[in-house]
């Protein structure tokens, strides 16, 4: 409110830099010495998921290139330990380094990441780098254990199966990662969804939306059963009495129901074109990637093929995702689906399908090839009718 800076999507630590950027103007230091931080401020921008447009695209852009060059002690350190010999994307920095960073003071203390970042001495850095991914590994035990322990408990309970919203409550799930649980609770049941801990004589938790539905509007219409709240659109912090849960629970399934359009439980992918394999080139993909970075409101393409064939080698990985080895128009593609091991049977029924994507790059024994990130499968519409 009431500042006329022309670009309103910076994070907290793009205001920091643009705040040392006039006063080394004003004090005539030399560009290089502030530009020295530019690797810091990438990883913000990837960490807090601000819109990849105007100056953050160029600053995301230009702190890329100090990541792959000349990084500080702290991030070259997290980079050596993510074991990537290719160059950092935004999407590496976002499911790397960021997670990483977050760990500390999910689990931890989140003054151990402070302190790598300002450390100049690379071995010391490393020593910080290690806690942070012992964090992370912690974190990710945790995301998972409570992850399925809470979508068991939906599953079971055919009134919060059939619910518009979800809220969850146990006393024992850790506090550091009841957001990160709640938006995987939303990729299997796709609604408003709380979830919720014991935080000493309070129960304290995150929410998480759905596309086009106002969250904060939810909680707050639900604000008589709450000590505190804040948030946004999307996304909501709220804290309450352990007796008003219950209370609390209801409500927000009476608001959710009364206010949310049927269309948004639905989850929409938006997908940019329909493409054949054989478009499916090095020289096209290097046409996407002058689109980088890419982030909110500056998204990877993202394409369709229609009438795809598996090859009968397509399988299960790790339980819970799929390696794709499919064929079209005699042309071969492997992919990786995450999470899709449950829509394996439709490669089985060896019937047509059709495939939404990203195109990216795998790197295996040295070589480098195009790969399909498959996104959603389904049969074509001819053999559904």
């Amino acid at each position: 409110k009431d500042c006329n800076y022309p670009y309103k999507e910076l994070c907290g630590c793009g205001v920091g830099f643009k705040l040392i950027t006039a006063l080394s103007q004003r004090l005539n230091i030399p560009e290089s010495e502030y530009h020295t931080y530019l690797d810091l401020v990438a990883t913000a921008i990837a960490a807090d998921i601000v819109p990849l447009t105007d100056e953050n695209r160029v600053l995301a852009y230009y702190g890329l290139k100090q990541i792959n060059e000349s990084p500080c002690a702290g991030i070259k350190a997290l980079v050596q330990l993510s074991g990537v010999k290719t160059n950092f994307s935004i999407n590496n920095v976002v499911f790397i380094i960021a997670p990483r960073v977050n760990a500390a003071g999910r689990m931890d203390d989140a003054r151990k990441a402070v302190l790598m970042f300002v450390e100049d001495d690379f071995g010391k850095a490393l020593e910080y780098a290690e806690m942070l991914q012992s964090d992370n590994f912690d974190r990710r035990d945790a995301d998972t254990t409570i992850t399925e322990e809470a979508l068991s408990i939906i599953d079971g309970d055919e009134v919060l199966i059939k619910r518009k919203s979800t809220v969850l409550f146990k006393s024992h799930w850790h506090k550091g990662v009841v957001g990160i649980v709640a938006s995987r609770l939303i990729e299997k049941h796709y609604r408003p969804t709380v979830v919720l801990t014991q935080s000493g004589d309070v129960v304290s938790g995150s929410a998480r939306s759905v596309t086009g539905f106002n969250l904060y509007e939810a909680i707050h219409a639900c604000r008589e059963y709450l000590i505190g709240y804040g948030g946004h659109f999307a996304a909501a912090g709220l804290t309450m009495l352990p007796d008003n849960v219950e209370a609390f629970s209801n409500k927000f399934e009476e608001i959710v129901e009364s206010l949310i359009e049927p269309h948004l439980l639905i989850p929409e992918i938006i997908i940019d074109a329909e493409v054949s394999f054989k478009n499916l080139t090095k020289s096209f993909y290097n046409i996407i990637c002058q689109m980088e970075p890419f982030g909110p409101q500056n998204m990877r393409p993202v394409f369709i093929t229609k009438n795809v064939v598996d090859t009968s080698w397509s399988k299960i990985v790790k339980e819970q995702h799929v390696r794709f080895i499919v064929k079209h128009d005699n042309i071969t593609f492997t992919g990786i689906g995450f999470n899709l091991a449950d829509k394996f049977y439709l490669l089985q029924m060896n019937k047509p399908l059709d495939i939404v994507y990203t195109l990216d790059e795998n790197e295996w024994n040295g070589e480098i090839n195009l790969q399909l990130k498959v996104i959603d499968i389904m049969l074509s519409e001819s053999q559904v009718a």
